[in-house]
């Protein structure tokens, strides 16, 4: 495994009042207590026993301390990303401070199949028929193509400059990313009507994407469940600390 550098996003929307801040009466999101540690600490904690190389770059959460380096931040998380990743060397993996069900078994299967793969830029997807039998009742957004349903897992991997491309991208389209439909009709109106119709696979959607941008871009799909549950709501605190606790974290020093 070629070694990479390692970016976390740890940022909020500006002017708006997370709930899992107002449940918890925490300042910051990755503050949000679980089995009694913030929830930082089980993103920290996965990086490290994963074997990637401190410091890492974390945007967003000004009071990180140390084996930490603060990266700039701006209005949205691709913003955030591209100002970050002009500070770090790539190749580089970046994933989000709300992701404590992430484990270094994750961080090396998807450093390695991205690494494998030889694209520019990677995505880590889990299939809904590796999510639903585990967490039934957990509620996901999931992009439909005609061969695979899959649900984002927070994890991104940056070979090399043309892959800054996708986040350019992802700047102008961000909002749309729980609007499939309207997010492949960006790329293209043929695009989108192949999705529309249910026409479109999810190796074709990379490509063209990719084409339309001007890179290689690959999806990585991840065998884990819990890959794609982070905590946004105190619905996912409630099964995440569940999760933990089965996992026997409680008594664990991250």
């Amino acid at each position: 495994m070629t070694e990479v550098n390692t970016l976390v996003l740890a940022g909020q929307r500006a002017g708006v009042t997370d709930p899992l801040c107002a449940e918890f009466e925490v300042e910051f999101k990755v503050e949000t207590p679980l089995l009694g540690r913030p929830m930082l600490e089980y993103v920290e904690r996965a990086l490290d026993q994963a074997g990637l190389s401190r410091p890492y770059l974390i945007s967003g959460y000004p009071k990180a301390g140390d084996g930490w380096i603060q990266a700039g931040s701006g209005a949205g998380p691709a913003d955030s990303a591209l100002i970050a990743l002009n500070q770090t060397k790539l190749p580089c993996i970046m994933t989000t401070g709300d992701h404590p069900l992430l484990t270094a078994e994750m961080v090396i299967y998807f450093i390695k199949e991205s690494q494998k793969s030889a694209a520019d830029f990677c995505v880590g997807l889990a299939r809904e028929n590796v999510i639903q039998p585990e967490y039934p009742h957990t509620k996901r957004t999931y992009l439909r193509f005609s061969d695979e349903a899959v649900s984002g897992c927070n994890l991104f991997y940056i070979a090399n400059e043309k892959g800054l491309a996708a986040l350019e991208f992802w700047k102008n389209a961000q909002h749309l990313r729980k609007q499939p439909l309207k997010l492949a009709r960006k790329i293209g109106i043929g695009l989108g009507l192949r999705y529309a119709l249910g026409r479109l696979s999810l190796g074709k959607a990379f490509e063209e994407a990719g084409t339309k941008i001007g890179i290689t871009a690959k999806p990585v799909l991840m065998p884990f469940a819990e890959a794609a549950i982070d905590v946004d709501k105190v619905s996912d605190h409630r099964l995440v600390s569940d999760i933990l606790s089965q996992r026997g974290l409680s008594n664990e020093t991250p």
